[in-house]
């Protein structure tokens, strides 16, 4: 990741002390942005995600991770790679707990960003859906392109 607005946040925080709690973050993503956004939220969120990754644009699988890691979304691991999918699965105590504590918790900000970072990468249009596993505490993410639609 160059260094740009999302290299300095990350300098800024890994020089504090202080953390964001978990239910403060909670607060913001389940109660407060689903009351405000309503039935789209899942829409909407999904578009925020691809706004922000046009703002932190990457270079590659690993600084996906590394942002997913910095801003505090999970553990993304990538499970298969294929000509024209790809996919990810997302864990982690913060992805556990929003399963245990919210039971219609949705992740389509992540699958957004996803979406726009490969569709960034790969210069064809890409879309990103995301499946819950919660009994394994954990979210998949399946990212396609089709190499006849570039952008």
């Amino acid at each position: 990741m160059k260094k740009n607005i999302a290299a300095a946040i990350e300098e800024e925080i890994q020089t504090e002390t202080f953390q964001v709690p978990a239910f403060g973050y909670e607060l913001i993503r389940e109660v407060l942005l689903n009351d405000i956004l309503g039935k789209d939220s899942n829409k909407i969120l999904y578009w925020a995600g691809k706004q922000l990754a046009r703002k932190f644009p990457l270079n590659g699988d690993q600084e996906v991770m590394e942002f997913f890691q910095s801003a505090g979304w999970g553990d993304l691991e990538i499970l298969k790679y294929t000509k024209n999918e790809m996919e990810l699965s997302l864990t982690g105590e913060i992805i556990s707990r929003r399963l245990d504590l919210h039971p219609d918790c949705h992740f389509q900000l992540e699958a957004g960003f996803l979406a726009e970072q490969f569709t960034l990468q790969k210069k064809f249009l890409s879309e990103s859906t995301e499946e819950v596993k919660r009994r394994a505490k954990k979210v998949t993410f399946t990212i396609q392109w089709d190499p006849r639609d570039p952008i």
